[in-house]
C-alpha cells in the first residue's frame, strides 16, 4: 500500500490531494482567481490529511506539479514538497503539470491539447493521444491558426487548460473543441505519481528544481 500527499501548485488553483495506490481519498483546492499558494497549501495540506485519518509519518512519498507553470507558484509547491521530505525522510515524485492536466478528460479518439496561459498570445503546451501518451513534448508555441493544423487536419483537438480560452479567436478549426474551466489539479496527480512510486522513479531531495521552460523574467511595475 503507498499513501502519497499530492501538491499542485503550478497555476491559480491551489490544489492537494492523499491518494492510496493511486486512487484519490480526498481533495482540498481552491482556485478564486489569485495566487493564494502562501496562504492556503499547509492549511490545505493537513485538512486532507485530517480528512483521510492520515497522519504525516504514515505518508509513503510526496508528489509535487514540476510545471510548467507559475515561476512563484511552482516554488511554493516544490518548497514545501522538500521540507515534507526532508523531515519524514521519504521519496520525492515530480509530475508534469500538463501530463496530470491532459488526464482531467476523456476521449475516445482525437488528441488533447492542454495548455498554461503565458504571456499574450503565448502558451505552453503539449500534444497527447486519448490514452494520454505524449505525441509531443510541451513546448512554448505563439498560437496562430496554423499552430496546431497538422493535428487538427487529422482528427477532433480537443483544447483545455487556461491557455485555451484566448485561443477560441485564432483557432476556428472545424476539428477544433474548447474544454472551459479546467485546470491543472492533484486530483489527477495521484494515478501518475503512484506509478512512479511503483517505478521508484524519484527526484533528488536535495537538488530537484522546478520545469519553467522559460527564464523567469522580472517585468517593471505598471504605472
Amino acid at each position: 500500500m503507498a499513501l502519497i500527499l499530492n501538491i499542485e501548485t503550478a497555476t491559480k488553483n491551489c490544489s492537494v490531494s492523499i491518494a492510496k495506490d493511486g486512487e484519490t481519498l480526498e481533495v482540498q483546492e481552491l482556485n478564486d482567481g489569485n495566487y493564494s499558494h502562501a496562504e492556503k497549501l499547509h492549511e490545505f495540506i493537513e485538512t486532507v490529511l485530517l480528512k483521510a485519518a492520515v497522519k504525516f509519518t504514515d505518508l509513503d512519498a510526496v508528489a509535487v506539479s514540476k510545471g510548467p507553470g507559475s515561476y512563484t507558484g511552482l516554488r511554493i509547491g516544490v518548497s514545501a514538497a522538500k521540507g515534507l521530505c526532508f523531515a519524514l525522510e521519504i521519496p520525492l515524485i515530480s509530475v508534469a503539470t500538463l501530463e496530470s492536466l491532459a488526464q482531467s478528460i476523456t476521449c475516445l479518439e482525437g488528441y488533447k491539447v492542454p495548455m498554461l496561459d503565458a504571456r499574450r498570445m503565448e502558451v505552453y503546451s503539449a500534444v497527447f493521444d486519448c490514452d494520454n501518451s505524449s505525441i509531443e513534448a510541451v513546448s512554448a508555441n505563439i498560437v496562430t491558426p496554423e499552430t496546431y493544423v497538422s493535428f487538427l487536419n487529422k482528427k477532433t483537438v480537443y483544447f483545455l487548460g487556461d491557455g485555451a480560452e484566448k485561443c477560441k479567436a485564432v483557432i476556428q478549426h472545424k476539428n477544433a473543441v474548447f474544454i472551459d474551466a479546467k485546470y491543472p489539479s492533484a486530483k489527477e496527480m495521484s494515478s501518475i505519481s503512484f506509478k512512479k512510486f511503483q517505478q521508484n522513479n524519484f527526484e533528488d531531495v536535495a537538488y530537484f528544481e522546478p520545469f519553467y521552460l522559460k527564464d523567469f523574467v522580472v517585468l517593471p511595475p505598471k504605472k
